[in-house]
């Protein structure tokens, strides 16, 4: 997915937006866009970002029996 840089847009609002986290996200971001970097925190209005297509770990849920 591509989205576009608004005015006053840095890579991690974009994420929180995109995938509702940061943590990890704003990496795989900036590893998918070279250069993206260079410019800064603050991204220039119209800069087209490449989003990674991101999945949420499979969450495991332990059953506890308190007898038997």
């Amino acid at each position: 997915m591509q989205v576009m840089a608004r005015q006053g847009d840095t890579l991690d609002e974009i994420c929180f937006r995109v995938y509702g986290k940061t943590a990890g996200m704003t990496e795989a971001v900036l590893a998918a866009n070279h250069r993206l970097a260079d410019m800064g925190p603050v991204l220039t209005m119209g800069t087209v970002i490449e989003l990674p297509d991101i999945r949420p770990p499979e969450s495991k849920k332990t059953i506890i029996q308190l007898w038997d």
